[in-house]
């Protein structure tokens, strides 16, 4: 479980702040790299839309990174905010371990 109270960064921000900046890219260049839509980069860079596993591959590739880091700024986002929801908190404190027979 994540021990921060800290939000993590987003992979919006890691995207446009780590990569993007640097590089001197806009969405539309990073969408030509990528070969998607702009739109699927301008709804990334806003945190609109989640990073797939192809997603992830296509970001590794066009960057030089590995899938597993897209992944896991993505998952490390959706757990923060699975556990700082009031309605997915209640249904996770809902919950019983289960007696593992002895």
């Amino acid at each position: 479980m994540l021990m921060t109270k800290r939000k993590p960064t987003t992979v919006g921000e890691i995207l446009i702040e780590e990569f993007m900046q640097p590089l001197g890219l806009t969405q539309g260049a990073l969408a030509k790299a990528m070969g998607v839509q702009r739109k699927h980069v301008n709804e990334l860079c806003n945190d609109r839309r989640n990073v797939t596993a192809s997603t992830a591959l296509i970001l590794a590739r066009v960057f030089g990174n590995t899938a597993d880091f897209w992944l896991n700024v993505q998952r490390r986002t959706d757990l923060w905010n699975a556990l700082h929801s009031p309605r997915e908190r209640d249904r996770i404190d809902r919950a019983r371990p289960l007696k593992v027979a002895a």
